[in-house]
């Protein structure tokens, strides 16, 4: 006979099915189901993979980007739910210190060129980061208004998701909800450069 753990751990698997279903036919409040259910689990992965809180919050906005994106390749034969955005997160970190440890090593060298050749106070660099802020603000501008609003107060003023939500007096699911819509919307806008920008 089961228990009732088992019972209540089955029932929560079909739940989590479920969502992915909605969210795969678009049901962005399924996302955000989904996303309250497993988010703190997921955050406490990235942190512990990469040991910075802001590149762990980060990971978990794209982990959950990708499952918007990808929610129709999930194959319940092969892993639960849970399993996959596991395996999710858990990859996206990996990458995120893989490229930190690359762009550390690129500083470096750069660093070391610019105090041996460079003497222009406005090197290329520059010139390349003033042009992606450029880029991203016209990108930024094209976005709805709702979702504009949530990422110029996370990015730009530095507020978590709960404290935008107070201040916007809107749900935190919705904030959650138009944070990942508006990524979604910037990465398909700004192709590579997206990546370039994080």
């Amino acid at each position: 006979m089961d228990t009732e753990q088992a019972k209540a751990r089955r029932a929560a698997a079909a739940e989590d099915r479920r969502l992915l279903a909605e969210i795969a036919a678009g049901r962005p409040d399924a996302l955000s189901a989904l996303y309250d259910r497993y988010s703190g689990m997921l955050q406490a992965l990235a942190y512990r993979v990469l040991g910075d809180l802001s590149d762990a919050e980060e990971i978990l906005q794209e982990a959950f980007l990708q499952v918007w994106n990808q929610a129709t390749r999930y194959d319940p034969g092969r892993s639960s739910v849970s399993t996959w955005l596991v395996l999710i997160t858990r990859s996206r970190a990996i990458d995120r210190l893989r490229s930190r440890r690359v762009a550390q090593r690129t500083v470096a060298a750069a660093e070391k060129e610019k105090r041996q050749t460079h003497t222009s106070p406005q090197g290329p660099a520059d010139v390349l980061r003033d042009e992606r802020r450029r880029r991203l603000a016209e990108e930024l501008s094209r976005l709805p208004p709702e979702q504009r609003q949530v990422l110029e107060m996370a990015f730009y003023r530095g507020m978590t998701q709960s404290e935008i939500a107070a201040e916007s007096a809107v749900p935190l699911g919705t904030v959650k909800t138009r944070t990942l819509l508006a990524v979604r919307k910037l990465r398909k806008a700004l192709g590579a450069q997206y990546e370039e920008l994080l």
